[in-house]
């Protein structure tokens, strides 16, 4: 049964058109056909932008704000992530599982766009797919995409161009760096896929991660943004099931699982020759993970922040 996530993203980006000049973003037509948001590129975007970006990654099957939180006694924003959708909002539509590579033109995809091409391993395993008239993506790129790019996504994912939306912002611009915090939920639930956990059996997530300074250019930001999630992300699961198999996935799930961890993603990065692939995949996932279980009552929890790396990537 189809979801829809590409209609109710395509509805939500109907909404933030009529909000553009509030929310310091530039829509405009490609001549070839298909509409691009400008979130961050030449355009100033801003608080409100990232959590318009980051709930058209979720389909807007999720709720996104920015709440009061603290690292180390300092007062500090956080990005406040839930869904009572999670597979659905987190693995069909936010995680970022394409690489779009045109030409010179390269981006990390996410959106319900992903549902519809369903090129993705994933989508085979979770048996789900999308054929919308229309589809909306979310770019994370220093550059918005043009003719060709809106080509290459039109052909994978069976739309016309003129029936496509594509949102782009940078990392180091605000709306995308609250976009990537807000993924708290998301790494949760892919480590959890990975891992074998049969992730149907989540009911409700809820997440937060503190919400890392906007970085001067994209490399910066990318290490920011991820030990936000890594050493500060925490993320509470409703479960239904059993509460063997909680205990016996749960220490595999947060980050302090993986050997990389406890040094800013940053340098982690650097020792792998700046290759995503080479850092090992079990970091990627919040700090702490907390499962409550419906069928039980019980609660297991997982992992914990590590304030201090959070001080030294954010350079408080």
């Amino acid at each position: 049964m189809s979801l829809n996530l590409n209609q109710r993203a395509f509805q939500l980006t109907e909404q933030i058109t009529e909000s553009a000049a509030r929310l310091r973003i530039r829509p405009h037509v490609l001549p070839g056909g298909g509409r691009v948001f400008d979130f961050g590129v030449a355009a100033e975007g801003g608080l409100a932008a990232g959590i318009a970006l980051a709930r058209v990654c979720l389909s807007d099957m999720g709720e996104v704000s920015i709440v009061p939180g603290e690292i180390e006694g300092v007062g500090w924003p956080h990005v406040l992530v839930t869904t009572d959708q999670p597979v659905a909002a987190c693995l069909y539509s936010q995680y970022a599982g394409w690489q779009i590579n045109v030409e010179k033109f390269f981006a990390m995809g996410s959106g319900p766009m992903r549902a519809a091409s369903a090129r993705e391993e994933l989508f085979e395993q979770l048996n789900y797919t999308e054929t919308p008239q229309q589809a909306v993506g979310v770019l994370e790129s220093n550059a918005l995409p043009d003719e060709s790019v809106m080509r290459f996504i039109a052909e994978k994912t069976e739309v016309e161009p003129q029936n496509l939306i594509l949102l782009a912002a940078p990392t180091s611009s605000q709306a995308g760096n609250v976009q990537v915090v807000a993924r708290s939920v998301e790494t949760a639930l892919h480590k959890l896929f990975e891992l074998g956990f049969d992730v149907h059996r989540i009911s409700s997530a809820c997440g937060t991660a503190p919400l890392s300074p906007v970085a001067a250019d994209d490399l910066t930001g990318i290490g920011r943004t991820n030990d936000a999630i890594l050493y500060g992300g925490r993320v509470t699961l409703w479960v239904h099931g059993d509460d063997d198999s909680l205990a016996n996935v749960g220490p595999q799930v947060p980050a302090l699982a993986s050997e990389s961890y406890g040094k800013p993603f940053l340098e982690i990065f650097e020792a792998a020759g700046r290759d995503f692939y080479q850092i090992d995949p079990h970091l990627f996932s919040p700090a702490e993970i907390v499962f409550q279980n419906l069928d039980t009552g019980r609660v297991h929890r997982f992992g914990g922040i590590a304030p201090k790396v959070l001080c030294k990537s954010f350079g408080l």
